[in-house]
């Protein structure tokens, strides 16, 4: 309900009031603040949102450490002998909180340099555009917003399965606070998360075995894809459950766990150390008074936005995960120049932009544009394009030579629908061909290019040299 406000109590009006840090609200902070803005950002522990400090960069550090202890398992075939080497995982994790801090503390002088107010504490609307504030120490604020952006985020989802929440489950969050190889991981959920550290804990030697309730890996892409993903887990001795429906956990993660699972139709009991839970994402509008701001939430529990990113409530907007935005954080910068270009009286839209993604397994899996089974499903005629990642030379010379890259073109056009790799470099080899596409360029100009010799990215002229004819 809406808070009534006691005689003489103050509000404190801004232009701009933004409930979150991540990427999409720090941008238009920062942005704002230096045109002259009175802007405050209300952050409830992560300075920066989840990205630089629980997410993204935390995972590609730890991700890099266990490429690292790859090295050393493979280092015979580079011609170094390999004498007994260990993995401390406290020296592990001290080198990504380093880096966090690091990441940290340049996010607080862009705040000072920018002039935008950072408060840390939780943040609720009591009315229109306006929140109350409860800091740390637990007294309170109130503040109104000309407008007001909501960049709350999202959190792991913990399914509703008896006894998980008992047994302690590790997210992405703790996972990555590891101090102790665990003996066996089990990872519930065979996409980006689980497969990234999946393979991360398995370098540094635990036993990991994946638990999806989909016959296979990565599911919503091709089956190719899942199949490479697939030899991948094999090759490194990644066990995996694929059909397989969780029915209850029992033990405490870091201790003993046991999930009653049915796999194909048939009862068993899987066993192991630890329990990551890493089956999708919940949004973080729940408990922030969105009712009391007449902001809509979709049936998924997302703010409701149009594709300017406005809510239902005038001069409330939505920035990122929460207002339902694909869940990368390139898509929430994005959202900042929709958002920064509408309050500054410029129309731009989310409708129609492209989603790259780049999953960081080694090798990596990058895709831009529509793959085989989105093409089909939409009805779209295109031809296919598909050569082994060792046809690129330079993959010989780095030891690098799994997996492939194939290109949906135009039938007509020949413009490019579509690019995935799983292969070495993976995403930056995607960034070049995504901006042939953003140039509208048809398939040829990238098999006429001369690139470089020999680079990962020559890789492409044997690619597009093997479009068929119509």
């Amino acid at each position: 309900m809406r808070r009534t406000f006691s005689v003489g109590e103050s509000v404190k009006e801004y232009d701009l009031i933004i409930l979150g840090s991540g990427e999409g609200g720090k941008y238009l902070a920062w942005t704002l603040a230096k045109q002259g803005k009175r802007v405050l950002v209300v952050e409830r522990k992560y300075v920066g949102g989840s990205c630089p400090n629980i997410a993204c960069l935390p995972s590609k550090n730890i991700i890099h450490s266990a490429k690292v202890a790859s090295y050393f398992q493979r280092s015979e075939e580079f011609g170094i002998t390999k004498d007994n080497f260990t993995i401390n995982m406290s020296v592990v994790r001290d080198r990504k909180r380093k880096m966090v801090d690091g990441l940290v503390d340049m996010h607080l002088d862009k705040y000072k340099g920018s002039g935008a107010e950072l408060l840390m504490g939780s943040g609720r609307f009591i009315g229109p555009r306006t929140l109350e504030v409860t800091l740390h120490d637990g007294s309170t604020r109130v503040v109104r917003g000309t407008d007001v952006v909501i960049g709350t985020g999202t959190h792991a989802t913990l399914p509703a399965i008896p006894g998980l929440a008992e047994s302690k489950p590790l997210t992405h969050i703790e996972a990555l606070e590891l101090d102790q190889i665990p003996q066996h991981l089990l990872v519930l959920g065979g996409g980006y998360v689980g497969l990234e550290l999946a393979q991360a804990f398995r370098r540094f030697g635990s036993r990991v075995t994946i638990v999806e309730r989909n016959s296979r890996l990565a599911h919503r892409e091709d089956e190719d894809v899942s199949q490479a993903l697939h030899e991948l887990c094999h090759d490194e001795g990644i066990e995996l459950a694929l059909n397989t429906v969780i029915r209850a956990a029992e033990g405490e993660s870091g201790k003993s766990t046991k999930l009653r699972v049915v796999q194909n139709g048939s009862e068993k009991t899987i066993e192991g150390s630890h329990l990551l839970v890493a089956t999708g994402r919940t949004p973080n509008t729940a408990g922030i008074g969105l009712e009391v701001a007449r902001v809509e939430l979709t049936d998924r529990g997302y703010i409701k936005v149009n594709e300017r990113l406005q809510t239902t409530a005038p001069g409330v907007w939505a920035v990122g995960d929460c207002a339902g935005s694909p869940h990368f954080t390139h898509i929430s910068f994005d959202d900042f120049r929709v958002i920064v270009d509408n309050l500054s009286g410029h129309d731009r839209v989310t409708t129609g932009r492209q989603v790259p993604f780049c999953m960081f397994t080694d090798p990596e899996l990058a895709r831009v544009g529509l793959n085989e089974n989105e093409a089909k499903a939409q009805g779209i005629a295109y031809r296919l394009a598909r050569i082994p990642m060792a046809v690129d030379l330079r993959t010989r010379t780095l030891s690098e030579t799994r997996g492939f890259m194939k290109a949906l073109v135009d039938t007509k056009s020949d413009r490019i629908l579509g690019f995935t790799v799983f292969g070495v470099g993976g995403g930056e080899i995607m960034g070049a061909v995504q901006i042939a596409m953003i140039a509208g360029l048809p398939y040829t100009a990238l098999r006429d290019a001369v690139l470089t010799h020999p680079t990962l990215l020559e890789g492409l002229i044997a690619l597009f040299s093997s479009v068929p004819p119509v």
